[in-house]
């Protein structure tokens, strides 16, 4: 038996409207046409779908079997038909993102709600991209967007520059540190490093400053969240090194000192890598524009002042 989509609408247009005639005109086709294509569906099932000179037109136990698969089906038809439109004018589609660094949560969840207000049709969710491998999982479809600080050489993908951002070093007030104009490798082996619990590759201050100088700190504390890294950096039971923004709320407390790292300071940058056939859509050009929008707000001044990096007290 082959069933198609318009065997469905017919069987549901003759059963909404009570007969063949009121029916046909539903379906813009002539009432010969729509008999026709009723004898062929029950040819094939070898089944009655209508019971003979019943007025209305009235659904045999066989036909009331296949009106049901079509009130199920046919929704659901339109449904996707309607999505892929969406797709195909750009109003829809997902956007799953992998996040790469802890403290970009920071600046993302504000970016993602000034984006789900103009883009409602579009799929929105985060997969912390420190469980997975984020960039593997971008070219398998299983995400859409990598937000990363390690761009790579992968062919199919674009890693778009959103903005740059400086680690600082962060330490409690009275700490000896303190009195340095600025932070060099060497000054870590005595301290007590509190960063969030990922590999060392993907921390700035392993990757761009200790690893190279051959240096380890005297200890190592991992933390998940950020103001339980400050929460214990103000107690002086170690110190960090954390992006510019995430600092920007404490760099006036009395608590804190902040200090670049070597005396020209290290600047970093933040991309959003995706699949080349997606980076032109116009939902993903937008949530880049608003990610450096929002970078920009977040690394003014808090409460007026300048940053320079230095002790904000």
């Amino acid at each position: 038996m082959h069933i198609e989509f318009r065997h469905l609408r017919t069987i549901k247009a003759i059963h909404d409207t009570g007969g063949l005639a009121r029916a046909a005109d539903a379906l813009n086709m002539t009432q010969s046409a729509l008999s026709h294509q009723v004898k062929g569906i029950e040819d094939q099932a070898g089944v009655e779908l209508f019971v003979r000179r019943s007025k209305p037109l009235r659904l045999s136990a066989a036909g009331m079997k296949l009106l049901a698969a079509a009130e199920r089906i046919l929704p659901q038809i339109a449904a996707l038909e309607a999505e892929f439109a969406g797709l195909v004018s750009g109003r829809s589609g997902r956007l799953h993102i992998a996040i790469e660094c802890h403290a970009c949560f920071e600046w993302l969840f504000p970016v993602l709600e000034q984006f789900r207000k103009a883009w409602p049709e579009v799929d929105v969710d985060i997969r912390p991209g420190l469980a997975f491998e984020a960039l593997p999982a971008l070219r398998r479809e299983e995400v859409d967007v990598v937000i990363s600080s390690d761009p790579e050489e992968m062919p199919g993908v674009d890693f778009t520059p959103l903005f740059d951002y400086e680690p600082l070093f962060v330490a409690a007030a009275q700490n000896p540190l303190a009195a340095r104009p600025w932070i060099e490798a060497a000054d870590f082996r005595d301290q007590t490093l509190i960063t969030y619990p990922v590999e060392r590759a993907r921390l700035d201050i392993f990757s761009q400053l200790l690893t190279p100088a051959g240096v380890e700190p005297a200890a190592l504390r991992q933390v998940e969240m950020t103001a339980v890294i400050l929460m214990l950096v103000a107690s002086n039971r170690g110190v960090s090194v954390l992006p510019d923004w995430v600092l920007r709320q404490v760099r006036t407390n009395s608590e804190y000192v902040t200090r670049r790292l070597t005396e020209t300071g290290l600047t970093r940058r933040l991309y959003a890598a995706t699949r080349a056939e997606d980076t032109a859509r116009p939902f993903m050009a937008h949530v880049v524009r608003l990610a450096r929008q929002e970078a920009v707000k977040l690394q003014r001044p808090a409460a007026g002042g300048t940053w320079t990096g230095e002790r904000g007290d």
